[in-house]
């Protein structure tokens, strides 16, 4: 990592209590919605420093809210939502560390181990210096993991109790060197969809297949048919995915069962296109349907919208990165991701930005979601020093780099 880097100088000593932190939670994993001991840690933790907590929205979710000492005597003046996920995931953990889950079945494999210890030394620092014009909503979200989380606190009146002009997050990067930063203009992460497909036809004896309708086979020719949508069927310039992940049918090596079961995610950067992946999937199965002699039932449910930042607030995430890694260190012009993440729910609300940190130190550093996944603990003040910034550039808070 570049010795030159700029962190806060009141974030630096809290380094080994983050580090902690981290751990502790990395140690105690919580599923989407489940995070009862994460939040009530987070919430003990706030309300220690002296800083107003609302526990309990959207389920599980914290919000801290810190008032600058310099908003006006009328109102609180402008306010910025710094947010960070909570949950784990549904993995066995493969690791050998000393706080390795306790958790059968489940670890933090993403980083949100990391994003919540960031945020709360951020919170730490301001609840000291409040020498700022306005409000600093501090968002700890549950159930980013594909169950709608940020959407879920959106319903429960988040924004309505706790207004933001802005909203800001961050994520760990396995693929982007430790010290560096990617921050995007527009689309930065995919909207994400999943489909499953219940392929019904009629079994019997596999010696006999002439007188069987193969849901087996006719699963076969449909899986080809779905992961060339992208490539045959959208605009080239639109970047698109459609993968079967799963295929689920029969139970004997002679029998042609009745139905098969196949599942999936489709990923796009718009909603046309994504509209146009459904109809392609939809005519992929009634052709198979006609070839096959079977039926497709066919759900396609759309998880997240496409995460898309605002062309200002992407400058200002990544003028503070700039003065915290330097500017060589920050890239603008990387595609986007074809992950999804529903911090998107936020930016349809308000205006923000969603930025990727660095965290790669060796060319196996595992990705995330693996089984072997641990956050990069020297990513913690990078990450907490980016939150104060933020709150420098929008609020006009002194920052205190090193």
């Amino acid at each position: 990592m570049n010795p030159a880097i700029n962190l806060d100088r009141e974030i630096t000593p809290l380094v080994t209590e983050m580090t902690a932190w981290r751990r502790h939670f990395h140690k105690h994993p919580e599923l989407g919605f489940e995070e009862v001991e994460t939040s009530a840690f987070v919430a003990d933790r706030l309300r220690a420093w002296g800083i107003e907590t609302h526990s309990g929205l959207g389920g599980t979710g914290v919000v801290g809210v810190i008032r600058g000492e310099r908003a006006g005597p009328n109102d609180g003046g402008p306010s910025i939502g710094l947010r960070a996920d909570m949950d784990a995931l549904p993995i066995a953990e493969q690791g050998h560390a000393a706080y390795r889950s306790i958790r059968p079945g489940l670890m933090h494999a993403c980083g949100h181990d990391g994003h919540t210890a960031m945020l709360l030394g951020a919170a730490r620092v301001l609840a000291e210096r409040r020498d700022f014009a306005g409000t600093v909503n501090l968002i700890f979200q549950p159930a980013e993991e594909g169950l709608g989380g940020a959407r879920t606190m959106i319903a429960d009146g988040l924004f309505d109790r706790f207004p933001c002009d802005t909203v800001f997050a961050l994520h760990n990067a396995p693929p982007l060197r430790l010290g560096t930063a990617a921050v995007h203009s527009g689309p930065a992460c995919a909207g994400a969809a999943r489909f499953g497909i219940e392929v019904r036809g009629h079994g019997g004896h596999a010696a006999t297949p002439h007188l069987t309708a193969s849901p087996v086979s006719a699963a076969a020719a449909l899986v080809a048919l779905i992961e060339a949508i992208p490539a045959r069927r959208v605009q080239a310039s639109r970047m698109a995915v459609m993968t079967v992940a799963s295929i689920n049918g029969g139970e004997a090596f002679n029998v042609v069962p009745d139905s098969v079961t196949l599942t999936g995610t489709a990923r796009a950067f718009d909603a046309p296109t994504m509209q146009a992946l459904e109809t392609e999937l939809r005519r992929c199965c009634a052709g198979i349907d006609a070839a096959h002699g079977v039926t497709c039932d066919v759900r396609f449910e759309i998880l997240f919208p496409p995460t898309v930042n605002h062309a200002g607030e992407a400058g200002i995430a990544a003028a503070a990165l700039s003065e915290i890694l330097g500017t060589g260190a920050v890239i603008r012009d990387m595609a986007p991701v074809t992950g999804s993440e529903d911090f998107a729910y936020m930016l349809e609300r308000l205006p923000g930005a969603y930025v990727l940190l660095g965290t790669n130190i060796a060319d196996d550093t595992p990705m995330l979601h693996s089984p072997d996944y641990d956050f990069e603990d020297r990513l913690l003040p990078i990450g907490a020093s980016f939150f104060l910034k933020m709150v420098e550039l929008k609020l006009g808070a002194e920052c205190n780099p090193a």
